[in-house]
């Protein structure tokens, strides 16, 4: 694997959104999914499909339009719509993910902390991993750091595991993007996150990021899904974004928005301020270089749209 030989800076949304507009757009919009089944709740920030015995499933985040306490819902598809799957039951997180690391599916989601003393207070939340031959074999094995979302897993290239971070506060302001390696997943521990290195000239201290599904590319680098986000007021905006990470080096590729709010449908919302939100569910790479990006909107809605493989520049590295 070369070296990338790539100088980063920190990026601001408006440049990254100036950029993204410059590029020539998809053909076809993007496409509201359809799921039943959940009675008046939303279905949002979903996964990427990926296959349970061979079946394609979609985890998604249920809730009701007033509430962020969420569960988890295993979608098959039905016709033209995503119905829950009446083997799985569903999980007390939110934004689901998934990986598979040698050979096992690796689960997660986002629980909440609540209050002792006030059930309906959050106080904290912690990222949970599970992992398991299939879904009806998962089982809780790692538990992150209070106050952190947005940590990932991904198989490397020589069989190590690389761990992306996201911590706030005094060390990730914010919302920075950390990463390290360890030979196992016995070897990840809530401590290690907390103290993985972070990247400091990634994004603006007022503006924050995260990782959301991480890849692993042809040539080895680690191809970043993210989210990159800013306050305009109390107004809150978040574009999907990717770059990519030499796991050896630790260098990482400039970042480059994939896909905004205004790209999708007009659709409902669940508070006036996450209006101009996408959540980065995940993407399958399509032999065509093509790619279909699943995100979830405006913390109500979950749609699907056709982009160009923002991983290929970086397979070409």
């Amino acid at each position: 694997m070369l070296m990338l030989h790539q100088h980063t800076t920190a990026q601001s949304c408006a440049e990254l959104l100036e950029q993204f507009e410059q590029q020539p757009k998809g053909i076809q919009p993007g496409v509201r999914l359809q799921f039943v089944g959940v009675g008046p709740r939303d279905v949002y920030n979903i996964s990427a499909p990926f296959l349970d015995k061979g079946e394609p499933i979609i985890a998604g985040r249920v809730e009701s339009r007033e509430t962020e306490l969420s569960e988890v819902v295993f979608f098959h598809q039905r016709g033209d719509s995503w119905v829950p799957h009446p083997s799985h039951a569903p999980y007390r997180l939110q934004d689901p993910f998934f990986t598979h690391i040698k050979g096992e599916l690796i689960f997660g989601g986002v629980k909440l902390v609540m209050d002792p003393a006030d059930p309906d207070k959050i106080i904290s939340w912690v990222t949970e991993f599970y992992r398991g031959q299939d879904i009806a074999s998962l089982a809780l094995f790692l538990t992150g750091p209070d106050h952190m979302k947005d940590v990932r897993l991904i198989e490397l290239a020589n069989g190590e595991i690389g761990v992306l971070t996201r911590p706030q506060g005094e060390k990730g302001g914010r919302g920075k993007i950390g990463f390290f390696k360890c030979a196992e997943l016995e070897d990840i521990t809530a401590e290690r996150i907390a103290d993985a290195p972070v990247f400091q000239d990634q994004f603006l201290e007022l503006e924050w990021g995260g990782a959301n599904e991480p890849h692993l590319l042809s040539n080895g680098l680690v191809g970043v899904l993210g989210h990159i986000a800013s306050f305009e007021g109390e107004d809150r905006h978040y574009q999907a974004m990717t770059f990519a990470i030499h796991p050896e080096t630790f260098e990482k590729t400039p970042m480059k928005i994939i896909a905004r709010r205004s790209i999708f449908p007009e659709g409902a919302a669940k508070r006036p301020d996450l209006t101009d939100v996408i959540f980065s569910g995940g993407i399958v790479r399509k032999p065509n270089g093509l790619a279909d990006l699943y995100v979830g909107a405006s913390d109500a809605e979950a749609y699907r749209i056709e982009i160009g493989d923002p991983f290929l520049e970086y397979e070409q590295l």
